[in-house]
This record gives structure tokens, sequence and C-alpha cells, in this order.
């Protein structure tokens, strides 16, 4: 199913293809995803026929509603190869996540996914400003997270020389920034900090190296962070979306020329936003919890996959392909702090506010007395010195969370450098709170 019109130098007429004739290609794709994973899985043909549904009652694109949802529990349920739809001798690449809250999801992959997956990723990049030629500085995680091997393939397959440096060792990082001068890097927003603050102690000026864009993703992060970057190193930071239940990065992509929220490549994923507590589906332009359901994929299809990310759909501008708004958290990462829903990205938003503060921050949840207590540690800039300009970078950075997240925090402002960096996705909440 790879689109053999894909040209590395121009758009791909599906990116500009009419609504109607998006719809039409969904409407033949996600009917034969729907047999394919009902005639090959067992766990889909168990939950289609517990609903009274079959593939034969797909007629229009609104029908996928009538289908069961697919949870990462029913993955760990089936783990490690239940979900998987052809045979293990098709099987080229496997995948998992991490596996830090259960089981690991495994994920497998025949040729054909690896190549529509590397052709999505050539396109994302593309989206992003990369063009044949560019040197890319690969920083995502290798092996069995999706990040690397999936920026590489897509990198390679638009033409460009891939730099495969993987996490950490973030001294190195900016090394090799310097010597082999890379045009684009693709890392996690919050380790793109770890390298600037990298940059800072060595004295170098991030905006004099040769990077012109960064694709950042694999973590919420938010459009005042995006300026933050931006500035730092004069480049373009872009928004690359996905998961490896899906299939890795590359299901949406920001439009380097835009920057308005993510284009989904609809020719191969349909995406449904719906309420996260009813499961209804949502109109576009309402936020809800993000559903997915893979239209191409051969070894692990995906019907109606919850990903708990919350955000919108919305017209689609620099493509015709719909956006999604940037994610803005997890409904599993809602904090419930004295009755006030509150998100990290909430946080960060507000932290970046204040000039005396760094981008990185840790907080704490502790109950004493029967009721949360928040504590937010954060690092001041170098230039902030004294304790009374921490003291009141502390405050007002409290008094910003009061009076607009709507609850009382404890804000610790420490050295730079006594936040922990991350190499990879970002811990921002640790819950000392006793189980219910």
């Amino acid at each position: 199913m790879v689109d053999a019109s894909y040209k590395p130098y121009g758009l791909e007429p599906v990116e500009t293809a009419s609504r109607d004739e998006i719809a039409a290609l969904q409407t033949q794709r996600l009917a034969w995803s729907l047999r394919h994973a009902y005639d090959n899985v067992e766990a889909y043909r168990k939950k289609f026929d517990a609903a009274g549904v079959t593939p034969s009652d797909f007629k229009h694109l609104e029908d996928i509603a009538k289908f069961p949802f697919t949870t990462k529990a029913d993955l760990r349920e089936n783990y490690p190869f239940g979900m998987f739809a052809v045979p293990q001798d098709r099987i080229v690449r496997i995948h998992a996540s991490s596996g830090t809250t259960g089981k690991p999801t495994v994920v497998g992959y025949t040729q054909t996914d690896i190549d529509n997956w590397s052709h999505l990723m050539a396109r994302s990049i593309r989206a992003s400003g990369g063009r044949p030629g560019m040197k890319v500085h690969v920083a995502y995680g290798y092996g069995l997270f999706t990040g690397g091997l999936g920026a590489h393939y897509g990198a390679e397959r638009l033409g460009c020389a891939v730099i495969p440096v993987s996490g950490g060792m973030t001294e190195r990082q900016v090394q090799l920034i310097c010597d082999f001068k890379p045009d684009i890097i693709m890392v996690t927003p919050s380790y793109m900090l770890a390298i600037l603050d990298e940059f800072k102690a060595k004295g170098i000026d991030a905006r004099e190296t040769s990077l012109s864009i960064g694709i950042f993703g694999a973590e919420p992060w938010t459009n005042q962070m995006r300026t933050e970057i931006e500035d730092a190193f004069a480049m373009d930071a872009v928004d690359i979306y996905g998961l490896s239940e899906v299939m890795g990065p590359g299901v949406a992509n920001e439009c380097v020329e835009t920057k308005d929220g993510l284009h989904i490549w609809e020719d191969h994923f349909y995406p449904e936003v719906i309420d996260p507590e009813t499961g209804k589906v949502l109109p576009d332009g309402e936020k809800g919890e993000l559903v997915f359901t893979s239209l191409t994929k051969e070894a692990f299809p995906v019907i109606r996959y919850r990903t708990r990310d919350l955000t919108r759909l919305l017209p689609g501008t620099a493509r015709t392909h719909r956006r999604m708004e940037k994610v803005t958290g997890r409904s599993d990462d809602m904090m419930i702090i004295r009755g006030v829903n509150v998100f990290p990205t909430q946080i960060e938003e507000l932290l970046l506010r204040c000039e005396g503060l760094s981008p990185h921050y840790l907080i704490e949840l502790m109950r004493e007395d029967r009721l949360d207590v928040a504590t937010v540690f954060v690092e001041a800039r170098p230039e902030l010195h004294g304790a009374a300009a921490r003291d009141a970078e502390a405050a007002a950075l409290a008094a910003h969370i009061r009076n607009n997240v709507g609850i009382g925090v404890k804000v610790i402002v420490g050295d730079p450098g006594s936040v922990e960096r991350s190499v990879g996705k970002a811990r921002r909440v640790i819950d000392k709170r006793p189980k219910q």
C-alpha cells in the first residue's frame, strides 16, 4: 500500500486532495482494515462479536462509531504477540513501549509497514522544512523506542544524511552539532533544553550553530517552549506526533509555513475525538480524547485506539488533511489537586512567563493533614543572583498559578542544574500521595 506517487522534492497529490477524495480513500481503506483485524486477530473478533458488529456493518465513515474501542489494557492482555495480524515470518521489526506502568505494549511491522512509516516520516520532515541533502542529527533514543529508528528511516527516505547520535551524552551532542554542522535536529523538547544548557555551559552561542530546524515530539510541549527554543537557537521549532501503538512518530506533523497545529496524515490514519468520560464522538472543533484507527497497517492494525491525548480536530490549512491542535496533556496525566484538574503543561506555560526562571521543573504532590500539597521545583537562570531575587520569582510563579489555575502551590527555586534532566520523555510529576 505504499503510495508510488511519493516524490521527495514536492508535495504528494494526496496532501492537497479534496475532502471528498480523502473521505473516499478513507472509506475504502477503513473497510479493509476492519476486515483484516476481524479475520486475523482473535482479540478483535471477540470484541466485535461482543459488541454485535461485523466489518460488513461498515458502509460510511460515521459507521466507525459502531465499533468498540481498543485500549492499552487490550494490548497488555495479549502480550506479547496476540494482536499481530500476520504470521511471524512476515514480521521484520518489533518495537515496544517502556512498560514502566505494567507490561510493555509490543508492536510489529511487515516490510510494507516499514516502507509506509518511512514514507510518512519523510513527508513529516519535508513538511517541517527538511529537504534532500540536509544533515539530520537524530537525538531520539534508538532501540525498542520508536523515535530513533522512525526518524532515521524517514530522513534517509527523504534523501538526507543521518547522524544517528541517539540520546544521552549531552556534551558529545553539542560537540557533534558544532563539528558536523547538521541542518535539522530531532529530539524531545525537554532534552533540547538540556542541550541548550550545555551550549551555555561551554560559552557557545546556540544561535550561531548550523541548526535551522528542530522537529520535537514524544511529549506535550507548549507554544511558550517553542518560543524559548526558537529564540535560543534561531531555528524553526516544529511539532511531530505519533505513538508506537499507532505507528511511531509521523502520524501527524506541523507544517513549517503555518505552525498552526499538526496535519494528520489521513490517508493512513482515521482520527476521532471523543468525550473521555462517555466515549461519545465529538464534532470537529471540540476538545476531547484523540482516537485513531489505522487504515493501512498489516502487522498490527489498531481499531479506535484510545490515545489518552487531549486535543481537538480542525480544518486543514497548509494541507487539506485535518489538523489536530497541539496536545496539551493526557487524560491519564491530569492531576486532581484539591478538586481542581491540573495538567503539567499549564504549569510550564506559566513558568515560562517568569524571566528569571529556567524552563526545567518538577511537580511533587504530597498529602498533609488530609489535604493535597503541591510543590513546584524550578531553577534560577544563571543571571538571577541573590536570595531576594529568587524569592521574588518564586512568589511571582506561585501567584501566576493561583490566579490562572486556581490552586495554591509552594515554589522552590534551586540552583541552575538542580532539576533532574531527562534524555527521553521528561518526568514532570512525582505523586507521593497515599493511594486510595
